[in-house]
């Protein structure tokens, strides 16, 4: 090549040009720039030659074992004391014969299937990939086995143009100098396979059991799978969507292996998913050290700051969000509250209670305390950041946000507010849908005929919240989901009518997001984790909190001021949190069967988040709740709620008593009430509708004695279907008759005990609060 571009440089000058080129025209003028674009080209492509040679000959392999030998991580709590150190290196390297064919042949299946047919660097692989980042793809492969063996070996996890230029330069030395045997043997001992396994025989002990040598077909192609994504493919842990990509990417690793002949079309049809082992955590992560430091992986790799194999390899200090105060607060209400009253080893029921909770600052997103179970070394799957189990009725809170913030109306046409009055009977057939009626029971199919929207959230009534989902939309209730933090991907998140009820299963700690930004007057930060990381010494950026208007602000005042009711109310489903003696707002949650109860509430300084699962510790099945702790049914305003009233007491213990914001007065009656809140012993009268005048004007409610005003929407910051209204015409009820007057709402007894839990101290009585308001009683309700 350096001969022809010499050659073709020594052309004849225009002295010596042929005949046939007789005159000096316009255009002939332009061969000379011609020949010199051509010569700039020839020379640019002998210099790029030349540095391509050059940075061959001057690029150094450097020495593997520094760089393959994994360093510890130190992860710290908020205030820099040490929450745990990782990153012992799991790596015992072996020879090739020491790995079985169809491991090797599963390996190269997954990942480069020409291997032994080519150089070190496949270029259309990598023009392919550049491509597909160019056009907004994600990033793409294109890395030879050679390559990457290079990156794990010789080189950081950094992605930079540099890193990729000095690893193209490497790769073709390692090829010039070792073996394909020989680099297929480095890339399997120096892989990352998640579980802290490096190289395949830790792999294939820390999932199967066995040696490398051992390994079948359908464990090698598991192995060769999981490299994809190990922690999002380890099926023990996976969530549903993680699992389905696992099977997927093993089934396209076995389905290439019968492509290249590795395997024959018989054998690959007898082949089974493999039975994967349990993980085993590492040393010196018990009890919420592992589910923190799991908890702050998961964040960074999610977020792409840091990927599994950089944290694996280690060098690194991560400064967590998490306040040990707060951490010991929530570790000490769960042992006082909940395990204290388990009996395992008598009771079978309380083996399969497992709680979990998440603990956020509204104002900044910061996690402030996580809870994921009772032992990370016994239990590994965290607690508060599963996705495997209905939220139930705090979903209804979502419900009540879409329908506020896009001034939803009843089937008769009237603005809904929480006055409006609907048909609580168990088992009704929602108005307004299409196809088959949904016609959810209440729990314990109890029917609680009229009642203002205030008290069906108070009592949970989920008939009244199927209609409410209808009335505002389906697909507003799970766009308002998703804008109020919960991810778009969760599963159970569609526009189906059991949605307001809570079939989605979020985690406790987005539960503790959503809630945070209607405690943050709407404004949505999600909840992050990590404070700072360094990586010997040297600061790694993070991404800053992004803040964004999920609904408006006095949307999420209403919604906090009915949230209120729930604790208020003494009939309301979660009035044992009174005990904290604060304005709180918060709802409980009751799935089916009692599988999972809830309990996600709020003061203007913390959100907190807390759930029990049942789950059966020798299949993992899940199992009702009922009878956890001796106790006759299983419920959000239980457990999960006296655990949220503990922690909170130990947590804001010492700190000034704050108001939520008042809500502003609207048309559907509610003026705004105090600060602060406590419940009282009467009841004030039920809203009664009124039929509307002619053309559409309502006459104004009744006079509420109690409320100092016309019967309105009480309850909480002027929005509690009782007391302290303005004056204006409360709202129709999406069950009235022809006429559109709906039968007055009806009072409901006491939920409280005649003795209440010992626990429980008497809040403190608001001055600002009108008296009678928030008294509305209730019986066993569905929350």
């Amino acid at each position: 090549m350096p001969r022809t571009a010499r050659s073709e440089r020594s052309a004849p000058s225009s002295k010596t040009r042929s005949p046939r080129r007789p005159r000096r025209t316009g255009p002939r003028r332009l061969i000379p720039g011609w020949r010199a674009a051509l010569a700039g080209l020839v020379v640019s492509l002998l210099l790029g030659i030349g540095a391509f040679v050059l940075g061959v000959v001057l690029v150094q392999v450097p020495d593997a074992h520094a760089a393959a030998t994994a360093q510890s991580n130190t992860w710290l709590y908020q205030d820099g004391s040490v929450i745990a150190r990782t990153g012992e290196t799991n790596r015992q390297n072996v020879t090739l014969d020491r790995v079985s064919p169809a491991a090797q042949h599963a390996a190269l299946a997954a990942e480069d299937r020409n291997f032994y047919h080519e150089g070190a660097v496949n270029v259309p692989g990598l023009v392919r990939a550049a491509l597909k980042t160019a056009k907004g793809e994600g990033t793409q492969g294109g890395s030879t086995i050679t390559q990457q063996y290079v990156k794990n070996t010789y080189l950081s996890q950094q992605q930079s143009i540099g890193r990729k230029v000095k690893e193209l330069f490497i790769a073709l030395k390692v090829d010039a100098t070792e073996t394909k045997d020989d680099v297929l043997a480095g890339y399997l001992n120096t892989s990352y396979y998640g579980r802290g396994a490096y190289g395949i025989q830790a792999g294939a002990q820390a999932y199967f059991g066995v040696d490398a040598a051992a390994l079948t077909p359908a464990q090698g192609a598991y192995l060769a799978a999981v490299l994809n994504a190990p922690s999002a493919y380890d099926v023990s842990t996976a969530t549903a969507t993680g699992k389905q990509n696992a099977m997927n990417r093993w089934n396209y690793v076995l389905d290439g292996m019968v492509k290249e002949n590795w395997l024959s079309a018989e054998e690959r049809a007898a082949v089974t998913f493999p039975e994967v082992r349990k993980p085993q955590a590492a040393p010196g992560l018990s009890g919420q050290a592992g589910y923190l430091v799991n908890a702050a992986e998961d964040y960074l790799v999610s977020h792409q700051i840091l990927g599994e194999a950089a944290l694996a390899k280690g060098g690194y200090t991560i400064k967590l969000t998490v306040d040990p105060a707060r951490e010991q607060d929530l570790q000490n209400a769960v042992r006082s509250q909940l395990t204290a009253d388990l009996k395992p080893d008598t009771r079978a029921k309380d083996a399969a209670a497992q709680a979990g909770a998440a603990s956020v600052d509204p104002k900044t997103g910061a996690v402030l305390a996580l809870y994921g179970g009772s032992d990370y070394t016994e239990h590994f799957v965290d607690n508060s950041a599963r996705r495997d189990y209905q939220a139930g009725s705090t979903f209804k809170a979502i419900a009540l946000a879409a329908a506020l913030e896009s001034d939803a109306r009843t089937q008769s046409g009237q603005t809904i507010g929480p006055r409006t009055v609907y048909d609580g009977t168990s088992g009704r057939k929602v108005r307004g849908g299409t196809g088959t009626p949904y016609a959810p029971p209440n729990e314990g199919g109890k029917d609680y005929g009229q009642v203002t929207l205030q008290q069906a959230t108070d009592w949970s009534v989920n008939s009244v919240f199927a209609q409410l989902a209808q009335d505002t939309g389906l697909d507003r209730v799970r766009d308002t989901a998703v804008a109020l933090g919960l991810p778009a991907g969760t599963p159970g998140l569609a526009a189906q009518p059991s949605l307001p009820l809570g079939v989605a299963t979020p985690s406790v700690l987005d539960m503790a997001g959503v809630y945070a930004t209607l405690d943050n007057g709407g404004r949505r930060i999600t909840p992050w984790l990590v404070t700072s990381v360094e990586h010997e010494g040297q600061p790694v950026a993070l991404p800053a909190p992004q803040v964004t208007q999920a609904v408006g602000e006095q949307t999420a005042n209403r919604v906090t001021a009915m949230l209120r009711g729930v604790v208020d109310d003494p009939g309301g489903t979660g009035f044992r949190a009174q005990a904290l003696g604060r304005p709180a707002a918060g709802k409980t949650g009751t799935t089916d069967d009692q599988k999972s109860v809830w309990f996600v509430g709020y003061t203007p300084e913390l959100v907190t988040a807390v759930a029990l699962f049942g789950q059966d510790p020798a299949t993992g099945a899940q199992v009702s709740l009922s009878g956890t702790g001796g106790l006759d049914g299983a419920a959000g305003g239980m457990y999960p709620a006296q655990i949220w009233t503990a922690y909170m007491k130990a947590a804001l213990k010492g700190k000034p008593v704050t108001s939520f914001p008042a809500a502003a007065g609207t048309a559907d009656g509610g003026a705004g009430r105090g600060a602060t809140s406590a419940p009282t012993a009467s009841t004030p009268p039920s809203p009664t509708p009124s039929a509307p005048a002619a053309g559409g004007a309502a006459s104004p409610g009744a006079t509420d004695p109690t409320g100092g005003g016309t019967t309105g929407s009480g309850g909480s910051s002027g929005y509690g279907g009782r007391g302290n209204g303005t004056g204006n015409r409360p709202d129709a009820s999406a069950s009235a008759g022809p006429s559109g007057t709906a039968p007055a709402a009806t009072p409901r007894p006491s939920r409280a005990p005649a003795t209440d839990p010992a626990k429980a101290s008497p809040p403190a009585v608001d001055p600002a609060r009108p008296a009678g308001a928030g008294a509305d009683a209730a019986v066993a309700g569905g929350g």
